[in-house]
């Protein structure tokens, strides 16, 4: 039975730890905060900027899964101890180290994102995620570690509550029928990665010594926009059509003032502004997993919203 620590526990982590639970893996899940135990899961709270006791956590892991992300606004000033301190504890333990990753290292590009592409991005956010998966990549070629990074375009699924563009500012309005409002230009091709694809592809890569040493993109079904998107959800929910409108760019100038989260979205207008579509077919090539149907996504997404908001009515 393989012992596979997770970092994190937002929707990638828990997802990927329930998946690795369910598999009869033992699996150590590590949080600032902690959590109450649950079936399969041992919850530890501790900083994962700290080596010495991460390394000791995970001494006899088979696999390292890299899931949390620093509060968005912090990333220059949090990722580089966060990736330092994964390697370091990848090298000590032998453990494979496998780094969720996204597509903000490429920069705006004409066309589908293969893997093939440089990390070309210029902006700080997009040159923070290049650089992490460099380093660990730079460790692997001279055989310090074990390291492969999956990179999946903006999560979409069950979980999914904040930080997804199709998450808590989209579907319970549309469940409501109506209206919802968007980042960007809403006819605009977008790739949605479902969030077990994420999970089932982290697990997978962990064991497939031959994914090791590159990057990965999740099986991502073809990219639909934002519009068309929410068709699909309302049809599924039968809430209709509802009308779908694109956040005006002002709008986004004045909330900046006072939140910097949102002036952090300044740096990725373009991913929503044009289209932004992954192909993940080297994956799918060499590997088992595949993109669910998107069909079967919409279906399980507007059942896990209307199970989480019924939840909160009962207990508001």
């Amino acid at each position: 039975m393989s012992f596979h620590v997770v970092i994190g526990f937002g929707p990638a982590g828990s997802a990927t730890a329930r998946l690795l639970a369910e598999q009869g893996r033992t699996v150590r899940v590590v949080t600032r905060s902690g959590r109450s135990p649950e079936p399969g899961i041992e919850h530890v709270a501790l900083d994962a900027t700290d080596t010495r006791s991460l390394t000791d956590l995970a001494r006899g892991a088979t696999a390292i899964h890299s899931c949390a992300a620093p509060p968005y606004h912090h990333w220059a000033r949090d990722w580089p101890p966060l990736a330092s301190s994964l390697c370091a504890t990848a090298e000590a333990t032998g453990a494979v180290l496998v780094m969720l990753g996204n597509l903000y290292g490429y920069g705006p590009v004409d066309g589908p994102m293969t893997e093939e592409l440089p990390l070309a991005a210029t902006a700080t956010k997009g040159r923070v995620r290049a650089a992490v998966w460099e380093q660990a990549r730079e460790l692997h070629e001279q055989g310090r570690i074990k390291a492969v990074e999956v990179r999946a375009s903006d999560f979409f699924g069950p979980g999914v509550t904040d930080g997804g563009h199709l998450a808590a500012r989209v579907v319970p309005p549309l469940l409501r029928g109506k209206p919802v409002t968007t980042l960007g230009d809403p006819d605009a091709p977008h790739s949605w990665t479902y969030l077990p694809d994420v999970a089932r592809t982290l697990v997978e890569v962990a064991d497939e010594e031959s994914a090791w040493g590159r990057a990965w993109h999740v099986p991502t079904q073809p990219a639909l926009s934002v519009r068309e998107m929410v068709g699909r959800l309302g049809a599924q929910a039968g809430t209709g059509p509802v009308a779908v409108r694109g956040l005006p760019g002002a709008v986004i100038g004045v909330a900046s003032l006072f939140s910097p989260l949102i002036r952090e979205l300044k740096e990725i207008r373009y991913q929503f502004d044009r289209p932004f579509v992954v192909n993940s077919s080297a994956y799918e090539a060499a590997f088992a997993v595949r993109s669910t149907p998107v069909d079967e996504q919409v279906k399980e997404t507007v059942a896990w919203w209307r199970e989480r908001l019924a939840a909160g009515d009962r207990h508001g």
